[in-house]
């Protein structure tokens, strides 16, 4: 058969069932991710169905699919809404950062990877799923809570910090030596200062520039955009993740609103692009002898992660039942453990590293929504029989102070 009948069979094939997978995934209120690894790992080597011509164009598929991610990541805020969490919410990103990325370094030198494989990990355990955990708080009604924007400004500051770890991890992968890779960092931490003080100081006449009444336009100059600076960006071993996320940040208003909408369809279509190419790299025989490290860190990491939440939650003066809530809710990995997981693949430093991200993703994005549900309730039961042990072994009558309305608990439905 020719060679682009074949392709176009396979691509339509990969593309077809995804789409398949999304719509069951939805019929059952769940995150689509962990069928899109799934499905990778069913088309890869070692899979079902082995790809023959089409997996160069998905890999160029999945790299536009991560630039689109962060694209659109950072469109969600403007350069004053990152210094303003900054300022206010540091404490947490860095409790957050010790609690959730430790685990993961220590894994990697518990199993004897060595060094850079260990920030790769830490990377991957520490970001929480932007993606998952604002569908699930929409799916909870918790959008207006008040430990929601506790929630927020720890994924803020998450998305933050990859400005900064990603440049040093594409450094490090790229085997860089001491001066090389301080010039990369010292060059990716100009950029991102030089972008946020342009997008406070000029934001509105990028945006003035960019914007456009033609729907049409508006697509092209912000696509081209994005890809060129995220080009401009890998040239200069920044990361072209990180290109694309200052383009998301130094626009803003009625463009960014705009640009958010036209681009979701893509970003939604080159994101499952990207979740496959992820499991096309890893052979699903792989995962078995890796599983327990796997479900070992898992459930490190959503005990430090709901820790960090309720830390966070406490911080913020939210009263204990909001506090279990923030904490559940955080404990979802998705994409962009996907994401910093794919650099290190590419680079090839561990082959066990992929299969371990893959099963540890896997986890966690089909548990994280169910942290989120049953934390609370769960934690609220325990403390409540302990009290009324304790207050029973003491002769006093039992007291329950979750049980008094607090201004944060959510509306009876």
């Amino acid at each position: 058969m020719h060679s682009s009948a074949t392709f176009l069979i396979e691509f339509g094939a990969i593309i077809l069932a995804l789409g398949l997978l999304g719509r069951f995934a939805g019929r059952f209120q769940f995150s689509p991710i962990p069928l899109y690894l799934l499905a990778g790992l069913a088309f890869g080597e070692g899979g079902l169905l082995p790809l023959g011509t089409s997996e160069e164009f998905v890999a160029i598929g999945a790299e536009i699919g991560v630039v689109l991610l962060l694209l659109m990541l950072g469109l969600e805020y403007t350069a004053t809404d990152l210094v303003s969490n900054l300022k206010t919410q540091y404490p947490a990103g860095l409790v957050d950062a010790a609690l959730n990325a430790l685990p993961g370094a220590a894994m990697a030198l518990l199993l004897g990877w060595g060094p850079v494989a260990a920030v790769v990990l830490a990377g991957v355990t520490w970001i929480s799923s932007s993606g998952v955990i604002a569908k699930v708080l929409g799916d909870l009604g918790r959008l207006g809570n008040r430990e929601t924007p506790v929630i927020l400004s720890i994924l803020v500051l998450e998305d933050l910090s990859m400005a900064v770890y990603l440049p040093i991890i594409t450094a490090l992968l790229a085997g860089a030596g001491l001066a090389a890779g301080s010039a990369t960092l010292a060059i990716a931490l100009g950029a991102a200062g030089l972008v946020l003080v342009i997008a406070v100081r000029y934001g509105r006449h990028i945006s003035r520039f960019v914007s456009s009444d033609d729907p049409e336009k508006l697509l092209l100059v912000v696509l081209g955009l994005t890809l060129l600076v995220a080009g401009v960006a890998q040239q200069l071993q920044v990361s072209a993740a990180v290109g694309a996320f200052l383009v998301g940040i130094a626009l803003s208003g009625e463009v960014a609103e705009g640009a958010h909408g036209l681009l979701s369809p893509l970003r939604d279509l080159f994101a499952a692009v990207f979740f496959v190419f992820f499991g096309l790299h890893t052979d699903p025989a792989s995962i078995p002898p890796v599983l327990l490290p796997a479900l070992a860190l898992a459930v490190v990491t959503a005990g430090t992660k709901i820790a960090t939440g309720y830390w966070a939650a406490k911080r913020a003066g939210i009263s204990a039942k909001g506090r279990w809530r923030a904490g559940g809710t955080l404990v979802a990995r998705g994409e962009f453990s996907i994401v910093i997981a794919g650099l290190a693949v590419t680079s090839g430093i561990e082959p066990s590293l992929g299969p371990l991200a893959t099963a540890y993703v896997l986890i966690l994005v089909i548990v994280g929504p169910l942290t989120a549900r049953y934390t609370e309730p769960l934690a609220t039961r325990l403390t409540g029989r302990s009290r009324r042990t304790a207050a029973a072994a003491g002769g006093e009558a039992p007291q329950d102070r979750d049980l008094v309305p607090s201004p944060d608990a959510p509306a009876e439905k």
